[in-house]
């Protein structure tokens, strides 16, 4: 009776450590696929043109600082924005007219509360139109309209060129 007790407590032991080991090796394939997977899909490519991937920043940051500013036009306004706008856009925004409250770079006088850069068109390498879509939401209302952003490559710096429906 002895011997059988042994015999069998060693088939428990045996057979503890092949289910052990199955479950490591299990695990570390699990983790292998995990990796695997994951680096697969952060390897994703992007398929936008150079040109757009660049201008986006630029017009990005246009439109952040403009939406973190106030947006009615004015003088003052337009010479803090300079730095992003083309020489002829300066001239053009700057010239003397009837004041109005409707901002050039959301064309219209109800100012929206954010703003997402969309689709991208590089129609040559130092040229480009963004969509730029303009959202209102509050409690009464949820709204959404574009914008066609034309910017362009002047002294290796991308800048706002015209802004249109």
């Amino acid at each position: 009776m002895n011997f059988r007790f042994q015999v069998s407590g060693l088939r428990s032991r045996v057979l503890s450590f092949n289910f052990k080991l199955l479950k490591a090796k299990l695990f570390l394939l699990f983790c292998f696929c995990f990796f695997v997977f994951t680096f697969a899909a952060c390897s994703i490519p992007n398929l936008e043109k150079p040109e757009c991937t660049a201008a986006r920043q630029a017009v990005k940051e246009f439109y952040s600082f403009h939406f973190g500013d106030q947006m009615k036009p004015s003088k003052e306004n337009l010479r803090k924005r300079e730095k992003f706008l083309t020489d002829e856009l300066n001239r053009a925004l700057a010239a003397p007219e009837t004041e109005t409250a409707t901002d050039y770079f959301t064309q219209t006088d109800d100012y929206p509360k954010a703003f997402r850069i969309g689709e991208c068109a590089a129609t040559d390498e130092n040229r480009t139109v963004f969509q730029v879509v303009l959202f209102w939401k509050d409690d009464t209302r949820s709204e959404q309209r574009e914008v066609k952003v034309e910017s362009v490559k002047q002294n290796g710096k991308w800048l706002i060129n015209r802004v249109g429906d």
